[in-house]
């Protein structure tokens, strides 16, 4: 399986010449769904979720289709009939070849005055999970986890401890957009030393085969 690291949320995912890609939102390049044979969202958040990168993704590639929880596949589903498919926790499914499973319910806590909305994870082929904004931690072990590095609702102590309870072979830096290159040495650090984890990063654009 081949990753390819897109900006800030948003990861490729590419096997016998197919594409997955998950999370193109506004933070990613504009093309970041071109391409691709199925795309996932894990919440509706913008640098997430952008309309319009769906929209060139889908537009792209007739064949390609969509899941997502329900608030997302709401705002898009008219206009791809057939081809956007609501999942929630627990559900399985089959996108471009890749097995999926959907893990966890509800954004991180931003501030306890602003309500929770829903996000979900994925986890591909039993080995690569992608927990949105969230730090969900699924039933089963992981290989690969695309870990959320900096966020307005976390801070590095929690990144840390997310590693450890997920206890990944190696751990992928995503959720980074906003951290500035004066910080990354902290970041990588601080978490490659303690997280107990294999701890990577990739620049936008960049490949690495798990």
């Amino acid at each position: 399986m081949k990753l390819t690291k897109k900006s800030h949320a948003c990861v490729r995912l590419e096997r016998g010449g197919r594409s997955l890609v998950i999370d193109p939102g506004t933070f990613s390049e504009e093309d970041a769904a071109v391409g691709a044979d199925a795309i996932l969202v894990t919440h509706e958040h913008p640098d997430h979720f952008d309309e319009d990168r769906l929209r060139a993704g889908m537009e792209a590639n007739p064949g390609a289709e969509i899941w997502t929880l329900r608030s997302v596949a709401e705002k898009i589903s008219a206009a791809f009939p057939g081809r956007v498919h609501t999942v929630g926790h627990g559900d399985t499914f089959t996108a471009a070849g890749f097995d999926v499973q959907v893990h966890g319910e509800l954004h991180a806590v931003i501030h306890p005055d602003i309500p929770r909305i829903t996000n979900v994870g994925y986890l591909v082929d039993g080995s690569v999970f992608h927990p949105g904004d969230a730090l969900t931690v699924p039933e089963q072990p992981v290989e690969t986890l695309m870990l959320p590095v900096m966020a307005p609702w976390s801070k590095i102590s929690e990144v840390i401890e997310y590693v450890r309870e997920v206890k990944p072979q190696r751990a992928y830096d995503i959720h980074d957009a906003l951290l500035t290159d004066l910080a990354r040495p902290i970041y990588d650090s601080q978490i490659g030393a303690l997280g107990g984890a294999e701890h990577l990063r990739l620049t936008p654009g960049e490949s690495a085969e798990l």
